[in-house]
């Protein structure tokens, strides 16, 4: 690492005049755009960050040592088989083709399974618990079907872009927070014995021109290092840190690199910074070049073809791929398959076509359940005026608007790689039937959607009570003069492949208004795929309540109605910013269109995305980041701030051997700050505490704690967020190492990034 670091410092230097114009002050923060140094030769793995890995990487070598030039290439290659991508065999020393599937919410194209909450939905509950169950129930239905590899979960994209096309997927605008979903996901997963594949392995921000074409090449995503690694990196660590499998690397270029072919990205900051153990996968047709993306880190390619196999045989056999770089591919994807315990007794995979008959093999078990409980989690109250929800024994005539209402005519119906089933009428902003998932190859399969329209008919009926509705209307018949509450349901669709071109559409707001004119209690909801903004209704004196829904999975209606009639208590909070008008995103709004043919986007906004960017430019959002209202109050009080004594010299002992997740002293805790919360209102429900602090050198707050506390009317508890040398250092560019910087620190805690209650100070 010491020549990759002398080539940063040396670029470094010769750019300070170029990044004092830019607004940077000091070395540590001197950018590279567009640069992309060299870090060769790609680092040997070795076991060392635990036991159970050492022992691992024993047994691999031990198999690796008795192949074939021929049967390791064939290891390291996509070939045919059952699922979206398997890996080649060697049946004389029974290693078998591993199976490759999606998607991160759920088993895709496939019967008998679940179809779970999309990423940005969990996100929203802010509850590394039900994050945890998440993973955990995902990896028992992908271990049920035998299914080596879960590509997921996912923290690329973060969601620079207020209207990227794949943003659902991911775990929201915030390293942090994206970075705590990160964890609790991965270790959900792999403790079923299933290798998660932490994805897209970087700055895979936007969708257009993501893979080279007719135009030609990709899109180069051009960042500074210490951007690149406080905000994009950050989150792929702690998934490094719960001891992720594999990591997939993206499609675009990276500074100017194929990011599967990037060295710097793959072997210095993946491999050697951050101390990766297992294996790095391609995505699908994401490899451009044979030898430089065997010699820059990239371990297995996806799906069967690509460049290497014989390729990759004659390669090494000329010198132009090292021996021990083929070894170590191999022995990265054998270890894997060990510390995971696949090795014993893993199933077949139960994998099957549409067309093909086949035994029923049903992974659901009661994951229902989790997912109705995670869809009500994640709902985000944005609006609730006099008490207009929960509804009361008084509410008993309701009436239902919006296309959202319903299941789709025709759902489901390609499950492909990028399938959805979306019947798109209203442009690609909306999907005709209530929106549960986004598309591509993301999306899920369900095996059944209770849409929000059904759960209301079983509520009604129960209760003995009325409901009226029209679906497709945009100017619906004046409202029931008996009418108690109008439930108008809207969506905002995305999905891979393409950037969404609007955060709005007119049909929508058109109906919101056009039922709000005659109806004096109109509430809406939102199932949206990502940001959506709202100014066109908000302010309507007859809307009382909004509700931000999300992409909840299969139980989507029971998940809405339980906030509805307050069987659950809303404590869903935005993972994203929510602006006045789109135009508030600046340079962020949008994907970059160009019809070059070396297209690139500068990220010149260094860490100021989402909330950072609205607080430095000082605009007022319609919603904040962090956000959310519940059906009672909260009070905070009595803040502690205490040193834990550990080491807070500015850098780490370069004695210690890095693991994976990086450096061990990254995650030393420096500081513990303490709160207590007190449920003031009548109802039970959970309040989401966030941990702001400054960093010196830095946005004016960065999120660096969060909790979901459960709290009974009158009851108090207090919440400790642990702070770690990670979560205070910044990225030293010229030093290559995270860096603690000797100065006052401000703390605050409250209920939004916005919304914060008591403020402290420490001093490192």
């Amino acid at each position: 690492m010491k020549y990759a670091g002398t080539l940063v410092a040396a670029t470094a230097i010769s750019l300070i005049s170029v990044c004092a114009a830019e607004g940077y002050t000091n070395e540590s923060e001197v950018p590279y755009y567009g640069r992309s140094p060299a870090v060769y030769p790609s680092p040997v793995g070795n076991g060392t960050t635990s036991p159970t890995w050492e022992e691992a990487y024993r047994r691999a070598h031990s198999v690796v040592a008795q192949m074939t030039i021929e049967e390791k290439a064939n290891v390291t290659r996509g070939v045919e088989g059952p699922c979206v991508g398997n890996s080649g065999a060697v049946p004389r020393l029974s290693i078998p083709s591993l199976c490759f599937a999606d998607a991160p919410n759920g088993l895709r194209g496939q019967e008998f399974v679940s179809g779970f909450p999309a990423g940005i939905h969990v996100a929203a509950t802010w509850d590394r618990a039900l994050m945890y169950r998440y993973g955990h129930a995902l990896g028992s239905e992908y271990d049920g079907r035998g299914v080596n590899v879960a590509l997921g979960p996912v923290a690329g994209p973060l969601g620079r872009v207020a209207r990227g096309g794949r943003n659902w997927e991911g775990l929201g605008a915030d390293p942090y927070l994206a970075g705590g979903g990160m964890v609790e996901i991965t270790r959900g997963i792999q403790d079923t014995g299933v290798i998660a594949s932490a994805k897209h392995w970087l700055l895979n921000e936007e969708e257009w021109r993501r893979n080279p074409g007719s135009m030609g090449e990709s899109l180069s995503s051009n960042v500074d290092d210490r951007t690149l690694h406080e905000l994009y990196a950050f989150p792929f660590m702690d998934s490094l840190r719960a001891g992720v499998g594999s990591i997939m690397c993206s499609y675009q270029r990276a500074n100017h690199s194929y990011a599967c072919q990037n060295s710097k990205l793959l072997n210095g900051i993946l491999k050697t910074e951050l101390g990766f153990e297992g294996f790095v996968v391609s995505d699908w047709d994401a490899q451009h070049t044979g030898v430089a993306s065997a010699n820059a880190g990239l371990d297995i390619v996806m799906p069967d073809g690509g460049f290497w196999g014989a390729n990759l045989t004659m390669a090494v056999q000329n010198g132009s791929v090292g021996t021990e770089r083929l070894d170590d591919m191999v022995t990265r994807i054998l270890a894997t398959w060990y510390v995971t315990g696949q090795y014993e007794k893993y199933p077949s995979p139960a994998i099957y076509s549409a067309s093909e008959l086949h035994a029923v093999v049903d992974v659901q078990a009661d994951h229902a359940d989790l997912i109705r409980e995670i869809g009500s989690a994640g709902t985000v109250l944005v609006k609730n005026v006099n008490g207009a929800l929960p509804f009361t024994n008084a509410t008993r005539f309701v009436s239902v608007y919006g296309y959202d209402a319903p299941v789709s005519a025709s759902p489901w119906t390609n499950p492909s790689r990028y399938m959805g089933g979306y019947e798109v009428n209203f442009g690609w902003e909306t999907y005709n039937g209530t929106l549960i998932t986004g598309g591509g190859s993301g999306g899920s399969t369900p095996p059944y959607v209770v849409s929000p329209f059904q759960a209301l008919q079983e509520r009604v009926s129960r209760q003995r009570r009325t409901l009226r509705w029209d679906f497709f209307s945009e100017a619906p018949t004046p409202a029931y003069v008996n009418n108690d509450a109008c439930v108008v349901l809207i969506n905002a669709y995305a999905s891979e492949a393409f950037d969404r071109t609007s955060l709005t559409d007119r049909f929508s707001d058109n109906l919101v208004n056009n039922v709000a004119k005659n109806c004096t209690n109109t509430i809406v909801v939102l199932h949206s795929a990502g940001i959506r903004t709202v100014d066109a209704w908000i302010d309507h004196p007859n809307v009382t309540a909004v509700l931000f829904a999300g992409l909840p999975g299969q139980e989507s209606g029971h998940s809405l109605v339980d906030v509805l009639y307050g069987d659950v208590s809303p404590s869903g909070r935005l993972p994203y910013t929510v602006a006045k008008n789109e135009s508030d995103y600046g340079s962020l709004l949008n994907s970059t269109v160009s019809f070059d043919a070396f297209p690139e986007v500068n990220f010149t906004e260094g860490l100021y995305i989402d909330y950072r960017a609205f607080d430095r430019q000082r605009i007022e959002p319609r919603f904040e980041f962090g956000f959310g209202l519940s059906y009672t109050t909260f009070q905070y009080s009595d803040l502690r701030i205490e040193a834990t004594g550990n080491s807070t010299s500015p850098f780490v002992n370069p004695n210690v051997a890095i693991v994976q997740g990086g450096h061990p002293e990254l995650w030393d805790t420096l500081i513990h700050v303490t709160c207590s919360i007190t449920n003031t209102g009548h109802r039970s429900a959970p309040e989401v505490a966030q941990l702001y602090v400054h960093i010196p050198s830095g946005p004016v707050r960065q999120l660096r704690g969060f909790e979901r506390v459960p709290l009974e009317p009158g009851e108090t508890k207090q919440v400790l967020f642990p702070l770690t040398r990670r979560d205070l250092s910044v990225w030293d560019v010229v030093a290559q190492q995270w860096r603690l910087q000797t100065a006052n620190y401000t703390v605050s805690v409250g209920a939004s990034s916005r919304d914060l209650k008591l403020h402290g100070v420490f001093e490192i």
